[in-house]
Parts: C-alpha cells; structure tokens; sequence
C-alpha cells in the first residue's frame, strides 16, 4: 500500500500548481466550495490519477519526477489510479458542472495515453513533448478556470482568457524537457526517445533558455496589455531566484554531463513552482477585492 501512495506523488502536485493560480488571478466568479472542489479535484484526484497509471507501465527503476527511488509497482496502483480517475470525473459533474467533469475526462485519457504500451506517445519526441504542452499548459489552465468559476464553453473565448492559456502551453515546452533531462539511460531502456534525448544534454539547457525567454516576453506584453506593469516587474523579479539557480546548474552542467541529476532538476522544478505561486498568490490578491 506504501508503494502505491508513493507511484501517486501527490506532492508533485506542488510544481503544476502555478497553471491553477495562474487560472485563479484572472477569475471573475468563484466562490469558497468552488475553490475548494475544484483545487481538490484536479490537485488529489486528477493528477495523482495521472501519476499513477504512468508509473504503472513506465515500471521505472531509477529516479522520476517526485521519486528519487521509486518502489516497484504493483496492480493496486493500477487500479487505485483508475478509481481516483472515475471519482475526478463523478465529483466534478456532482460539485462543479458537466463542461468541467468533460475536461477531466479529456485530460485523463490523454495523460493515458502518454504511457499506455498501445499509444505511448512518451516514444516520439516531438508530438509527446507538444501533447504535454498543450494538456498540461493551455488545456489545464482552462479546465481550472471553468472549474473554479463553475463556467461553460462560451465564457471562455476571450483574448483575456485564451492568451494566458497559450503562455501556460509555452512555460510548458520550456519547462518539459528539462524534467527528462536526467532520465536519457532509462528512457532509452524503455524504447522511448523524449524531447530532451533529441535535443541532447547541452541542447536541453539551451532550448530551454530560448522557450523561457520567448514566455517570460509574453507574460510581460500579457500583463501590461491587460492588467498593469507593476505584475510584469514583479514576475520578472520572482523569476530571478529561477534563473540564478539554472545558470549555475547550466555552468556546471556544460563541463561535467554527470550534473544533469535527478536532486538538481527537482530544485530547479521547487524552485521555479515556488517563485511563480508566489507571484501567482500575489496576483490574485491583488486582483481580488479581499
């Protein structure tokens, strides 16, 4: 039972979480058990769900994401996962609305077929790393936002909605690759080959930087278009702990390969979720009339 609460990494909820507060800033029309369920569902139930049944077929024996030594996987995982899946999508009809339970639905048969040995779409590197971009990045942001404002399909286009949903795909491609990095040896045992083994270890950090610049320009054009130039300071200046830290790991990462670790890549993810939920929290109160 151990190993299977271990293979649903619930803490690893942690670093999706900006995408949620991201959704949460620019919500007209929640209400305390909206945020409640909706936080809930996505956070204990949907991404766990996901956590698990990837973890079940990947059978990984090194470090993963949330893992540095992950416990061998058993049927309870399998099943646990399905049933977190189903209650996701019950609850979310029952508390929210049908349009947020579809989304739940949708986000978990994608996130399937990543890993599923009949799909598995974790093997072709460019269309797994887009998939992840546009599910766990645009498709995540607007499914949090109809679930937290409980709205329909209508409601969400807007540029106001539609372009924050694009930039959370974009910190995604950034953000993807360098989850993978130290994972090459075991990844290639399982036959897949992912974004970061294409692009090679040097190649990740560099690509990175260029997505993580083309993002941080547009959440700055975003804020100062919508909102005020005070948020494009401040996501900038939350941002520095992030890019201090990846250009010392980058420095030491291009004279010695070996660098490229699972304990760096997960500071980098803490980091880097911490600084933009701060930044996120700090948007939303500021945005909110508390």
């Amino acid at each position: 039972m151990l190993s299977t609460l271990l293979h649903l990494r619930f803490p690893f909820s942690y670093f999706l979480l900006p995408v949620y507060l991201f959704a949460l800033g620019i919500s007209p029309n929640f209400y305390g058990s909206q945020l409640i369920w909706s936080f809930a569902i996505i956070h204990f139930m949907l991404y766990p769900a996901s956590n698990g049944f990837n973890s079940y077929f990947d059978k990984d024996e090194k470090s993963i994401g949330g893992l540095k030594n992950p416990p061998p996987v058993n049927t309870s995982l399998y099943y646990l996962s399905l049933l977190l899946d189903v209650a996701a999508i019950v609850i979310a009809y029952w508390k929210i609305n049908f349009l947020f339970s579809i989304m739940i639905l949708i986000y978990g048969l994608v996130s399937k077929a990543y890993s599923h040995p009949s799909i598995r779409l974790k093997r072709y590197p460019i269309i797994g790393w887009v998939t992840v971009g546009i599910f766990q990045g645009s498709f995540a942001f607007l499914m949090c936002y109809v679930g937290i404002n409980s709205f329909e399909m209508e409601s969400l286009m807007q540029s106001k909605i539609i372009i924050p949903a694009l930039l959370s795909t974009v910190m995604l491609l950034g953000n993807y690759p360098m989850t993978q990095v130290y994972q090459h040896e075991e990844d290639a045992k399982h036959g897949d080959k992912t974004m970061s083994m294409l692009l090679g270890i040097r190649g990740t950090f560099i690509f990175v930087q260029i997505v993580f610049a083309i993002a941080a320009l547009g959440f700055v054009l975003y804020f100062n278009n919508f909102f005020s130039p005070q948020f494009s300071y401040a996501f900038l200046i939350s941002l520095l702990p992030v890019v201090l830290f990846f250009m010392i790991w980058f420095y030491q990462v291009w004279k010695d390969n070996t660098k490229a670790d699972h304990s760096k890549t997960m500071w980098l993810n803490f980091i880097s979720a911490t600084c933009l939920n701060s930044f996120f929290i700090y948007f939303f109160l500021q945005n909110s009339h508390l």
